[in-house]
């Protein structure tokens, strides 16, 4: 702790300052392979001379940010020594702030989570967000040693777009939920930290997740589904993650939809956890499992089948809308549920898919997401290690 707050022990990470831009390169495509690659390669690739690689990687190496591996014995020549990411190189935190529940993660140089916790509540207000924010670094950062302390490079904020406008908030608590539209997350996380600080929509950062950890490099260009409370989203495009003006990848839970009445809806209410948990209330069954364990619906196992039904048919027509705008070559759908809801989904999805209209339209690929529940925070927590490492996806990194 500095100052009495949570941050760094020394000046660790600053030590070197920000990464220059050919540091930044290096790592990312290390990143971005998930495997090890020679100076050879990395110089091939990066266009750089193998002796500026070659000082690069050692000043990385100095600085715990790489590690060698085993060298490779060629035919001619010296053998050549893999680099990869070192994982107790950087460590960030990552919070995702939902519908009814939070999770808090540290995560590590090559996107593992080393410690979590969550909680869950009847909706969100931000004075107990922030001190479940702060218990949760006090308590987290505890069982930590000092040499991973001082690595910790940030804190990224995963959280709705304009929280406040949540529509079923009524009443008194409509009013406090307001507080929402008024909070600096900066300068609240300031009270306790002094880390970084980085907010992203939570749908952006769970795409971010699954592009960088997840199945995001075995495409150039999809559409990617998050079933959360409410459904989101996002697209990439030339193996980036775009962001739009607002830091949105993708606003797809307001794709239109139509009822069998001919009433207008959007996504997110017709495909959304949150239209399960009304049904659950509606039928006398407590919801509170889905909220509480994620990872295990079997107790409600037997009302789940209507909304998966209603939830792949929406999907499939969703995702030949974003195709009618991009040609998207797959569609990765994942969620905050079990893997087998996950995996009976989007099998659904493709069944739907073979019976639509697609007049105009190359059918997608419907795929699975892999990176599940944890997706929202692990991609909050890419946030300050893009900012102080890697290259800025926005920007394009198709051509390493």
């Amino acid at each position: 702790m500095a100052n009495g707050k949570i941050g760094v022990l020394s000046s660790g990470m600053n030590q070197s300052g920000v990464r220059n831009y050919n540091e930044r390169l290096l790592l990312s495509m290390l990143q971005r392979r998930h495997q090890p690659m020679s100076g050879i390669d990395l110089a091939r690739r990066a266009g750089l001379s193998a002796q500026t690689v070659s000082i690069i990687l050692r000043k990385l190496e100095s600085d715990g940010l790489l590690l060698r591996g085993t060298p490779i014995k060629g035919k001619v020549g010296k053998p050549s020594i893999p680099m990869d990411l070192a994982a107790d190189g950087v460590f960030s935190f990552g919070l995702k702030v939902g519908h009814r529940s939070a999770e808090l993660l540290l995560m590590d140089f090559k996107g593992e989570v080393r410690e979590q916790i969550s909680t869950t509540y009847a909706f969100p207000l931000p004075g107990d967000i922030f001190e479940f924010l702060h218990q949760g670094l006090l308590s987290i950062s505890s069982n930590f040693r000092s040499g991973v302390l001082k690595r910790i490079c940030g804190i990224g904020i995963a959280i709705p777009f304009e929280l406040w406008k949540w529509d079923n908030v009524v009443g008194e608590q409509s009013a406090i939920f307001q507080s929402w539209k008024q909070v600096d997350f900066k300068l609240e996380v300031e009270k306790f930290s002094d880390l970084s600080v980085f907010v992203v929509n939570d749908s952006t950062a769970a795409c971010r997740a699954e592009h960088l950890y997840g199945r995001g490099k075995e495409f150039r260009d999809y559409a990617y589904f998050f079933i959360g409370a409410f459904v989101g989203g996002g697209v990439v495009i030339n193996h980036t993650v775009f962001e739009g003006n607002h830091g949105n990848a993708g606003a797809l839970g307001s794709l239109r939809s139509t009822s069998p009445l001919g009433e207008s809806r959007q996504l997110i209410d017709v495909a959304s956890i949150h239209v399960l948990e009304t049904r659950l209330i509606e039928l006398g069954v407590c919801p509170e499992l889905i909220w509480e364990q994620p990872q295990d619906w079997g107790e409600v196992g037997k009302y789940i089948e209507p909304w998966i039904s209603e939830t792949a048919q929406e999907l499939a027509k969703a995702a030949l809308s974003v195709c009618s705008v991009i040609d998207f070559e797959a569609i990765l759908i994942d969620g905050a549920f079990p893997t087998n809801i996950r995996t009976e989904l989007v099998e659904r999805v493709r069944r739907y898919m073979a019976t639509q209209d697609t007049r105009g339209l190359i059918a997608p690929r419907i795929e699975v997401g892999n990176v599940g529940i944890n997706a929202r925070a692990i991609g909050a927590a890419s946030g300050p290690i893009f900012s102080q490492y890697l290259l800025n996806t926005n920007a394009g990194l198709s051509a390493i």
